[in-house]
């Protein structure tokens, strides 16, 4: 997944050469999960076929006001298009096509379409070298970007005159990630790591048996995704669990025990800027885990346990300038006690939930939880999916980290 996933992109094709590599284009973007429509001029389709374009978008592709060979067919609304996108792409942008912009002349489908857009709107020069450096381009290039559109830098290489130096429209690839980049940095994460635990720790008792807790990793999971969408860097260290998560902003490690996760957590929180722990980590292990299958000989068995170490004790002495949350799952005194692990391991905040709360806990695909700072003030939500929650708990750090 990345951060066009479920969006709405509007592709403006005009008419140069540079107008073959759209195809490669519309295939990264739906790719990326996105849904793309695409808008071309009557000059394009003389560098690219609108079926191959409609074949890749599992989209109509438009080109014209009216369908001139149906005269009952209803007109292709530039307003409802412009409306539609998220956010809209002109690539390859001829000198021609941003001449138009620049001076809102409408005199197509893709032009028109621009000008009712209300979405951003990243423009890809591609044009001869002379043409590239021609005041009149550079001034288009210019007010295009005082009006608030988004420029993506050409390339420079040999060009299709022969020429060899700016213009060429830049790769698709280097599209893609110019507008993702782009999208990131107005989010409220952007630039920042964050660091999330999440599911069961197994502790061996001998290769087949293990101590562990009913922890699914969903709230942790759920988490990391949120952080994703907000721009972070997430790096996601789970328990064993079944759930994936397929982001490009996420790094998830896996490990089995508390130690792992330990060795884990630690290897990582030094770099990171927010930090919440959300797995359920095993309080003790066997102190001697058998190496092979212990038989069934007798009645009872005795296992001697030994606690594990405490990881957000250790966080909590270790940090300087990472927010450190942790949670709290609790079957009485819920608040007292969140509110002593909250002291006692020098945390910045703690989500409290507890297995009192019909539909929270672990397992559930809901939770409800209670947000308490260092400052001991408490906000309580109502029972929510995990992915709301998670919602939840980044709004209520950033309230926090803005604050500082």
């Amino acid at each position: 997944m990345s951060v066009l996933s479920g969006k709405n992109i509007l592709l403006g094709v005009s008419g140069g050469i540079a107008a073959y590599k759209t195809a490669f284009l519309v295939r990264l973007l739906v790719k990326a999960k996105a849904s793309v429509k695409v808008v071309m001029t009557e000059s394009a389709k003389d560098f690219i076929t609108p079926l191959t374009l409609s074949t890749l978008s599992k989209n109509p592709v438009l080109s014209s006001f009216t369908d001139d060979e149906d005269e009952n067919a209803v007109w292709n609304n530039h307003v409802e298009l412009g409306l539609w996108a998220d956010l809209m792409i002109i690539a390859p942008a001829t000198a021609n096509t941003l001449s138009k912009m620049c001076h809102g002349t409408a005199d197509n489908l893709l032009l028109a379409t621009y000008l009712s857009a209300k979405c951003p709107v990243f423009f890809a020069p591609a044009m001869d070298l002379d043409m590239y450096k021609h005041p009149s381009s550079q001034e288009s290039f210019r007010k295009l970007q005082e009006f608030g559109n988004i420029m993506i830098p050409a390339g420079s290489g040999e060009l299709a005159s022969g020429l060899s130096g700016p213009g060429r429209m830049a790769e698709p690839e280097d599209i893609v990630s110019f507008v993702s980049e782009h999208l990131l940095t107005g989010m409220p994460l952007y630039g920042k790591r964050v660091l999330i635990t999440a599911g069961p720790t197994y502790e061996a008792i001998d290769p087949v048996r293990f101590i562990g807790n009913h922890s699914s990793g969903r709230m942790g999971f759920a988490l990391a995704g949120e952080a994703a969408k907000l721009g972070a860097h997430v790096v996601l260290i789970t328990g064993p669990t079944h759930l994936q998560l397929d982001h490009d902003q996420v790094n998830i490690i896996r490990v089995v025990s508390a130690a792992d996760m330990y060795d884990a957590v630690h290897d990582n929180f030094e770099s990171s800027d927010i930090a919440i722990l959300s797995a359920a980590v095993s309080d003790y292990r066997p102190k001697h885990a058998a190496d092979k299958k212990i038989k069934k000989k007798a009645d009872a068995l005795h296992i001697e346990l030994e606690p594990t170490k405490d990881i957000l004790v250790s966080l909590g002495e270790a940090k300087k300038n990472q927010f450190l949350a942790g949670f709290a799952l609790e079957t009485d005194n819920a608040l007292e006690n969140a509110k002593s692990k909250l002291r006692r391991k020098n945390l910045d905040a703690i989500v409290l939930n507890t297995l009192e709360d019909e539909g929270a806990g672990f397992g559930k695909l809901t939770n409800k939880i209670t947000f308490i700072d260092r400052e001991m003030r408490e906000k309580a939500f109502a029972l929510k999916a995990k992915e709301a929650v998670a919602q939840d708990i980044f709004h209520e750090i950033n309230q926090r980290l803005l604050s500082k």
